[in-house]
Parts: C-alpha cells; sequence; structure tokens
C-alpha cells in the first residue's frame, strides 16, 4: 500500500489516479497511523511554503515525515513537498524541514533564454537529466520531457545529492536523491509515460540501493 500524505496542499487525486492506473493500491491520509503501515510514502504538494509547513505543524506530521527518513520507508516528494524537505525557503522565508541541506530559491526576476525573457512561474514540459544510476529512474529516455509548475526551485548544499538537473535560463536542481528519499520538482503524475514509468519504479524501489 502506498500512502499519499494529506497535508491540505492540494494535487492529491492526480496522484491516486496515476498510482491506480498502475495498478498500485493506495490511500490518501493524514493519520500517521495509517502512513506508519504504508510500504511507501508519496508527499506531494502545490502551494505556498509558508501555509505548507503550518498545516505540517498543525498536523504534527513533520515529525513523522522526518521519522519515516530515519526508518528507512521509501519517500517520493512532489513539487511543494520537494521544496520543503529542505532548510529553507525564499518563499515566505519559511523555516523547513531541514531533511536535506540547502535552501529553496526563487527563480531570478529577469530570467532570460537565447535574448528571450522567460516566464515566472516556469510552466510546462521540460527535460530532465537524471543521475543514471538511481533504479526511480531507470528506463527514462534521455528526451522525455516532464511536467513543471514553479516559481521556485531547490539549491542543496551538496550537490552530489542532486539526482537530475534542467535548463530554463539557469540550470536547477530538479531532482533530489539521498538514501531511501527521491524528491522531484516536476509533476510525475501529470507527465503522461516517463512519469508512469518513474512513479511504477518508486512503487518497486527498496529505498535501500541508493547513496
Amino acid at each position: 500500500m502506498i500512502g499519499i500524505v494529506d497535508y491540505r496542499a492540494g494535487n492529491l487525486t492526480s496522484v491516486a489516479r496515476a498510482l491506480d492506473s498502475l495498478h498500485e493500491p493506495c490511500i490518501i491520509t493524514h493519520d500517521s497511523k495509517l502512513l506508519d503501515s504504508a510500504s511507501h510514502i508519496i508527499f506531494p504538494g502545490v502551494g505556498a511554503a509558508g501555509t505548507a509547513m503550518a498545516n505540517l505543524r498543525e498536523s504534527a506530521l513533520d515529525g513523522h515525515l522526518k521519522r519515516w527518513v530515519q526508518e528507512g520507508k521509501p519517500i517520493l516528494g512532489i513539487c511543494l513537498g520537494t521544496q520543503v524537505i529542505f532548510d529553507r525557503s525564499e518563499e515566505d522565508d519559511t523555516p523547513c524541514l531541514g531533511i536535506v541541506p540547502g535552501e529553496v530559491k526563487r527563480f531570478p526576476a529577469d530570467l532570460r533564454e537565447g535574448g528571450e525573457r522567460l516566464k515566472i512561474p516556469h510552466m510546462g514540459w521540460n527535460r530532465v537529466s537524471f543521475r543514471e544510476d538511481h533504479p526511480v529512474f531507470a528506463g527514462i529516455p534521455a528526451e522525455a520531457e516532464f511536467y513543471f509548475v514553479h516559481s521556485y526551485y531547490p539549491a542543496p548544499a551538496d550537490t552530489t545529492r542532486v539526482a537530475g538537473w534542467t535548463d530554463y535560463g539557469i540550470r536547477f536542481c530538479s531532482a533530489v536523491a539521498r538514501g531511501n528519499l527521491v524528491a522531484v520538482q516536476f509533476h510525475p503524475e501529470k507527465s503522461g509515460r516517463p512519469g508512469l514509468t518513474l512513479l511504477a519504479n518508486f512503487c518497486r524501489w527498496g529505498g535501500n540501493n541508493a547513496q
């Protein structure tokens, strides 16, 4: 059973539908006991970092997320769920979970590519250059594109934790891996076949074979 963490940050049913298409049983819940019994945890989200952290603290899920990481349960962060695993976000100047050292930064206001000004938020399809040795990203074609919607991006303190890079005016971290934790800035549940491949890989992953 895959547990999808409900901390009132939206985007949950689309993740559940994607898992259903893969015939992976799942539950959307904020009940820590039900999430304890799940084999894997998906931590998605859209919205603002400040509100997300307030919701996590109010429900005490912040402490449970840290515990699940420490216990070795396979965890996948998506979008906002990726951003709040870091120490701090520039959005609302928010102290976050501190699971992965680093911060979340806003795209520069005057972001340009080829002389043309780029829109913020970054919204649409882009390629991700994945770390080839990680099992969660196995079998994804190099030309595959994933769907992004964000104004902020992760900046890990240790770049060896970067598992994927994307170019949008600047080269930014779009995937992170540390032990039993994988987190992506894009939305695999909205990214067609490549996204489903990633989700299927995660559901089969034991969480203990990547550094």
